[in-house]
């Protein structure tokens, strides 16, 4: 039987694998197994710890959530930047001039501690251009400074992309990634939040420039986008694209595989919401919600299981859907094909 880390790759470079890959974003919570995939950014770009969440390198506080087990978002009404043309007053990158980049990451890869025989490591540089504007921003002054004021925008985010791209320069190679990951949640549940024309002119530019980096050493390079975003997919392919996660089920994910087959890999397509969220629902259902999925999306190949139950890391229902539903997707997955 291939490794997690060669299945996953066969189904990367548009192979059928030997058995559905479960993708993610390094390993899950309980899990004594090594994962799938593991996502790796450079340790210059973590930020700070703070009493209620992190602080990111550009001052954005976040604040963790107690019942999504601790994820987190901007904190309310505390944006940085109120006035996208004073940008360049308030955004400042870090300095990295005294960086020993290969003792660095060679300290940060020793502490993850990958088996880089059984996982793939995704480079990564941070959340997308789009988020960030928001958490410096807010969702209303963030979206309104895009119609009123895109030439701003467009200096703002070049100078994050040429901050970012300095940084994969001296750190991607020191890493060694078998995946190229680039992330950027441009929409909500039912729509984007901008259209596909302001994608193409406000954002895509430094996912190319980015994805750069991926392309030159010829690495497959996978989209980190929730929400109904499936209005971006031709742009991301155009600028090398081939995987999607978590693809949500808000989207016409028959209508993709039916499209793009194994040349656009569909990683999700399983939810938990709806009715598998409500109190009363049993194990047999998670069985049969995993079933169902994979028999809508993973014939003929292109497809990796992504998702699971979200709640308090110590409740103990949470842990006990999630244990179902991963022992579901590896008893299925694993005589799938």
């Amino acid at each position: 039987m291939l490794t997690k880390k060669e299945n996953y790759l066969r189904v990367l470079r548009g192979e059928i694998p030997e058995y559905i890959p479960e993708y993610t974003f390094g390993k899950m919570p309980g899990d004594t197994e090594e994962p799938t995939n593991w996502i790796v950014e450079p340790i210059v770009l973590r930020g700070e710890r703070t009493a209620t969440g992190r602080k990111d390198i550009w001052g954005v506080e976040y604040v963790a959530t107690y019942e999504t087990g601790g994820a987190s978002l901007p904190k309310p009404n505390d944006f940085v930047l109120e006035d996208i043309t004073k940008w360049r007053d308030v955004v400042k990158a870090p300095d990295i001039s005294d960086v020993d980049w290969e003792k660095a990451i060679k300290k940060q890869m020793d502490e993850l501690n990958v088996d880089r025989s059984q996982t793939t490591v995704a480079f990564n540089l941070h959340f997308g251009y789009f988020q960030q504007l928001m958490a410096l921003m807010g969702f209303t002054e963030g979206l309104m400074a895009m119609i009123e004021e895109p030439e701003e925008v467009k200096a703002l985010l070049d100078y994050l992309c040429t901050f970012y791209c300095t940084v994969a320069e001296k750190s991607i190679d020191y890493i060694q990634p078998d995946v190229y990951t680039i992330m950027d949640d441009t929409a909500a549940w039912a729509n984007p939040f901008i259209s596909p024309e302001m994608y193409r002119e406000l954002i895509k530019p430094f996912h190319d420039r980015q994805l750069k980096f991926g392309r030159d050493r010829g690495l497959p390079i996978t989209m980190h986008d929730c929400g109904r975003c499936e209005d971006f997919i031709e742009d991301w392919r155009e600028i090398g694209v081939t995987a999607w996660d978590p693809a949500q089920t808000s989207n016409d994910l028959d209508t993709i595989k039916k499209k793009y087959g194994r040349s656009f890999v569909i990683s999700g397509g399983w939810d938990a919401s709806g009715e598998l969220a409500l109190p009363g629902k049993t194990d047999e259902d998670i069985y049969l919600s995993v079933k169902e999925t994979f028999d809508r999306l993973a014939p003929g190949g292109g497809y990796c299981f992504c998702g699971g139950f979200i709640g308090p890391v110590d409740d103990e229902n949470t842990k006990h859907r999630n244990k179902v539903l991963r022992a579901a997707v590896r008893e299925l997955g694993s005589r799938y094909y």
